[in-house]
């Protein structure tokens, strides 16, 4: 890596994209290879930006700089009595890698700075991953037309990205399901059939309403 020792790394996981993970390796791909090795995780991590830099940091001392800059971003837990402090960071991603080419800038060091693009692979993995987190909070609190102000007789919009049966339309028909093709579905079993997937899929990511994703609508309005 030209005359440097490491790299700092940004990785992230679908599994908790709410956090990213942030230290120093020797060799990133056989830190990778090490955490993917684990069981744990549904998903695997993968790299997002790493940082080339000429001494050996240790994690201690890159942590400690991240904590001074916002002390309220590691996440700690107690277990058993003892607090755990651990390398993860619930930060996104793209803030981390502003971080990171802040750090650049000030030493001259841009060209040192790798941003990784996702394979498609992976970006269909944070796609099931997200599906799963929709379904569970479905599951939680079942979405309903009247939650969100949309009436019976209203238009929805199918968008998925890259299938062809996006853009079609089906017809809210009660508060839980919707018309399409002379048959009656829920939104999760319409959005399965529509966009093929062979999982269980949360409707309100793949339909919009006046061109607004219905889990957004939901956001928005708190309910």
């Amino acid at each position: 890596m030209k005359n440097t020792k490491g790299v700092i790394y940004i990785l992230t996981n679908p599994s908790f994209p709410q956090y990213v993970k942030i230290g120093y390796a020797d060799d990133i791909k056989t830190r990778l290879a090490q955490l993917n090795r684990s069981e744990c995780t549904p998903f695997a991590f993968r790299i997002y930006a790493t940082y080339e830099v000429d001494a050996r940091l240790t994690d201690m001392k890159l942590h400690s700089i991240i904590d001074k800059l916002n002390p309220n971003l590691r996440a700690i837990d107690n277990v058993d009595g003892k607090k755990r402090i651990r390398e993860f960071y619930a930060i996104t991603a793209e803030d981390a890698f502003a971080i990171f080419e802040a750090m650049a800038e000030i030493h001259g060091t841009q060209n040192r700075l790798n941003k990784f693009t996702a394979t498609e692979e992976q970006k269909a993995e944070e796609k099931i991953a997200a599906d799963i987190e929709e379904e569970r909070k479905e599951r939680l609190t079942p979405f309903s037309f009247s939650i969100v102000n949309i009436a019976v007789g209203e238009a929805l919009e199918f968008c998925c990205a890259g299938n062809s049966n996006s853009g079609k339309m089906c017809t809210v028909i009660d508060d839980k399901h919707v018309e399409f093709n002379g048959k009656v579905w829920s939104l999760s079993a319409l959005a399965a059939e529509l966009s093929e997937a062979k999982y269980s899929v949360a409707g309100p990511r793949y339909f919009k309403y006046n061109g607004e994703w219905l889990n957004e609508i939901r956001r928005r309005l708190g309910v």
